[in-house]
């Protein structure tokens, strides 16, 4: 029952006609609410206790209007009775420009209003008409603005249908109870079969209609036919032993089942169950395309997959061979720019690898402790010289200090002191005599220009008796007195015999006093002995 999408017997939702016509039997578009709890509808009031029938005030009254009552009639109809089946002939059959058809169902006592709206006379497969015997399911409901008693129907078919459909009903709930439609056993179709198998009339359209399907989606598939007859009281036998052959070859990886349109009774032999079974046995998987969009048989459900038409069905079991090209075309550029990056990266990962086995090779490990010993010897050669320089340093120092105080050194250090300090004597000495010498020099040119034998070398003398002390007055002298005179040049010893004082009136010449010199008196006995 879930399966079919035509057949649904549940209890449908009140619908309205979306465009009813105006005088027609039909349904409004909205509906009032149902009758109050302890509402007496059939005569329109509520008797609230304690209140005298007639006597009642006005606003206890529950008062109708025929658009109400109308209204919840319909409901009460709608709701009240479920979808039903109603065999009748057609008469008064209108088809106005809104679509809707409106008729009356009538048998042998009685007849009945009925409208089929728009939305549902499509999927109608015939055109009805006036005398026409026909079955119909649908609902109850009731036509407001004149309070019509009518009939909605949402399918309808020709009475001889009826039995047909009883059974196909019947068969559909049996199959469905043991599974064989469930979901769980349906098998996916491969995505590009290596051959495709066509169970189906070889004279019909349907499998013109495949084939050119399939040759013009992907021609490179080949295709099997499985001639069969599709229509008929044997149809159902061979189209189950056809579906069995095909089997046990194992020739195709997908078989489509294909028949064109028709009625109830020209698609009846996909409904026996024998062909059911047969599809559920198939160990090829199956896709279903028969009849038209809104044919529904046995072999739809249990298929593994069902295509509203034979063509639907080609179009279904394989891909669009163009869009394979454009997909095989860019999987192919996907698929090299996927190996140009896989590419790259391997080559970095093989670049990093060797870069890294380069590193930790053996031999660069061997270079790398070889170069780390070279320099080992080279910081112990220059600790050890550097060791040896501190030691040769330090013994330098020690033989230093001890020199320092060693006799010989003490020695050689007090004599070079004393060498040292007679050579600053002498030198102190030479500066000293050679300071004294200027001083001298200095001084004896000093002299030089205050002495008096400048004096005595312009004809002066200076006299002096034997106590050496100059003589500068006559009266000190006696006569026969021993005087000493100094000339420029030499000195003359000569006696007093003649002493002239000098005039009284007459200034006394104030002749200087020439002192003598420390020693002159031993200078001055040689130069006498000298003279």
């Amino acid at each position: 029952m879930g399966h079919d999408l035509e057949f649904d017997f549940s209890a449908p939702a009140p619908a309205t006609p979306s465009e009813p016509d105006a005088g027609a039997p039909g349904v409004p578009d909205s509906a009032a609410p149902g009758v109050a709890p302890g509402t007496d509808s059939g005569s329109g009031a509520a008797t609230a206790p304690g209140l005298a029938f007639g006597s009642s005030p006005a606003d206890t009254r529950d008062i109708y209007t025929p658009g109400r009552l109308n209204r919840e009639a319909r409901i009460l109809l709608e709701h009240g009775l479920p979808s039903l089946w109603l065999e009748g002939e057609i008469s008064n059959l209108s088809r106005p420009s809104s679509g809707h058809w409106y008729f009356s169902l009538k048998d042998e006592s009685a007849q009945l209003r009925c409208a089929m709206f728009r939305q549902r006379n499509l999927a109608a497969r015939f055109t009805p008409r006036d005398g026409m015997h026909v079955l119909a399911r649908g609902r109850i409901s009731l036509y407001e603005p004149r309070g019509d008693y009518q009939f909605i129907a949402e399918h309808i078919e020709e009475a001889g249908e009826g039995v047909l459909r009883q059974r196909f009903e019947a068969l559909k709930t049996k199959l469905a109870a043991e599974g064989l439609f469930d979901t769980a056993r349906k098998r996916p179709l491969p995505r590009l079969p290596r051959r495709i198998g066509i169970i189906t009339s070889s004279t019909g359209a349907a499998v013109r209609d495949v084939l050119n399907i399939l040759r013009r989606r992907f021609r490179s598939i080949p295709v099997l036919i499985y001639p069969v007859q599709v229509q008929g009281a044997a149809a159902a036998g061979r189209i189950a032993a056809m579906i069995h052959l095909a089997g046990r070859r194992a020739e195709c990886d997908v078989l489509i089942l294909a028949r064109g349109g028709g009625s109830l009774e020209d698609l009846w032999a996909f409904n026996e169950e024998i062909v059911a079974r047969a599809i559920a046995a198939s160990p090829i998987p199956m896709i279903s395309g028969i009849g038209h969009e809104v044919d529904f048989t046995i072999a739809d459900f249990v298929a593994d997959l069902r295509a509203p038409t034979p063509s639907g069905a080609a179009e279904l079991v394989v891909p669009d061979s163009e869009e394979w090209v454009r997909n095989i075309i860019a999987l192919t550029q996907r698929a090299r720019a996927a190996v140009r990056r896989a590419l790259s990266q391997r080559h970095d990962r093989l670049a990093w690898l060797q870069r890294r086995l380069a590193q930790l090779h053996p031999g660069v490990e061997l270079r790398q402790r070889a170069q780390r010993l070279d320099e080992i010897e080279q910081r112990l050669l220059r600790s050890m010289r550097t060791h040896i320089n501190e030691r040769r340093a330090g013994m330098l120092h020690l033989g230093a200090v001890l020199r320092q105080h060693s006799p010989a050194m003490r020695l050689a250090a007090a004599r070079g002191r004393v060498d040292a300090a007679c050579a600053a004597m002498s030198s102190a000495l030479r500066q000293r005599l050679e300071s004294c010498n200027a001083g001298f020099e200095i001084a004896a040119r000093t002299l030089d220009a205050v002495s008096p034998l400048a004096t005595l070398r312009r004809g002066y003398a200076i006299v002096t008796n034997d106590a050496g002390r100059v003589v500068t007055d006559a009266r000190d002298l006696a006569r026969g007195a021993l005087l000493h005179a100094r000339l420029a040049r030499g000195t003359v010893r000569a006696r007093v015999e003649h002493i002239e004082e000098p005039a009284p009136s007459a200034p006394l010449e104030a002749s200087p006093e020439i002192p003598s010199p420390s020693g002159s008196r031993d200078r001055s006995g040689d130069r006498n002995a000298k003279t």
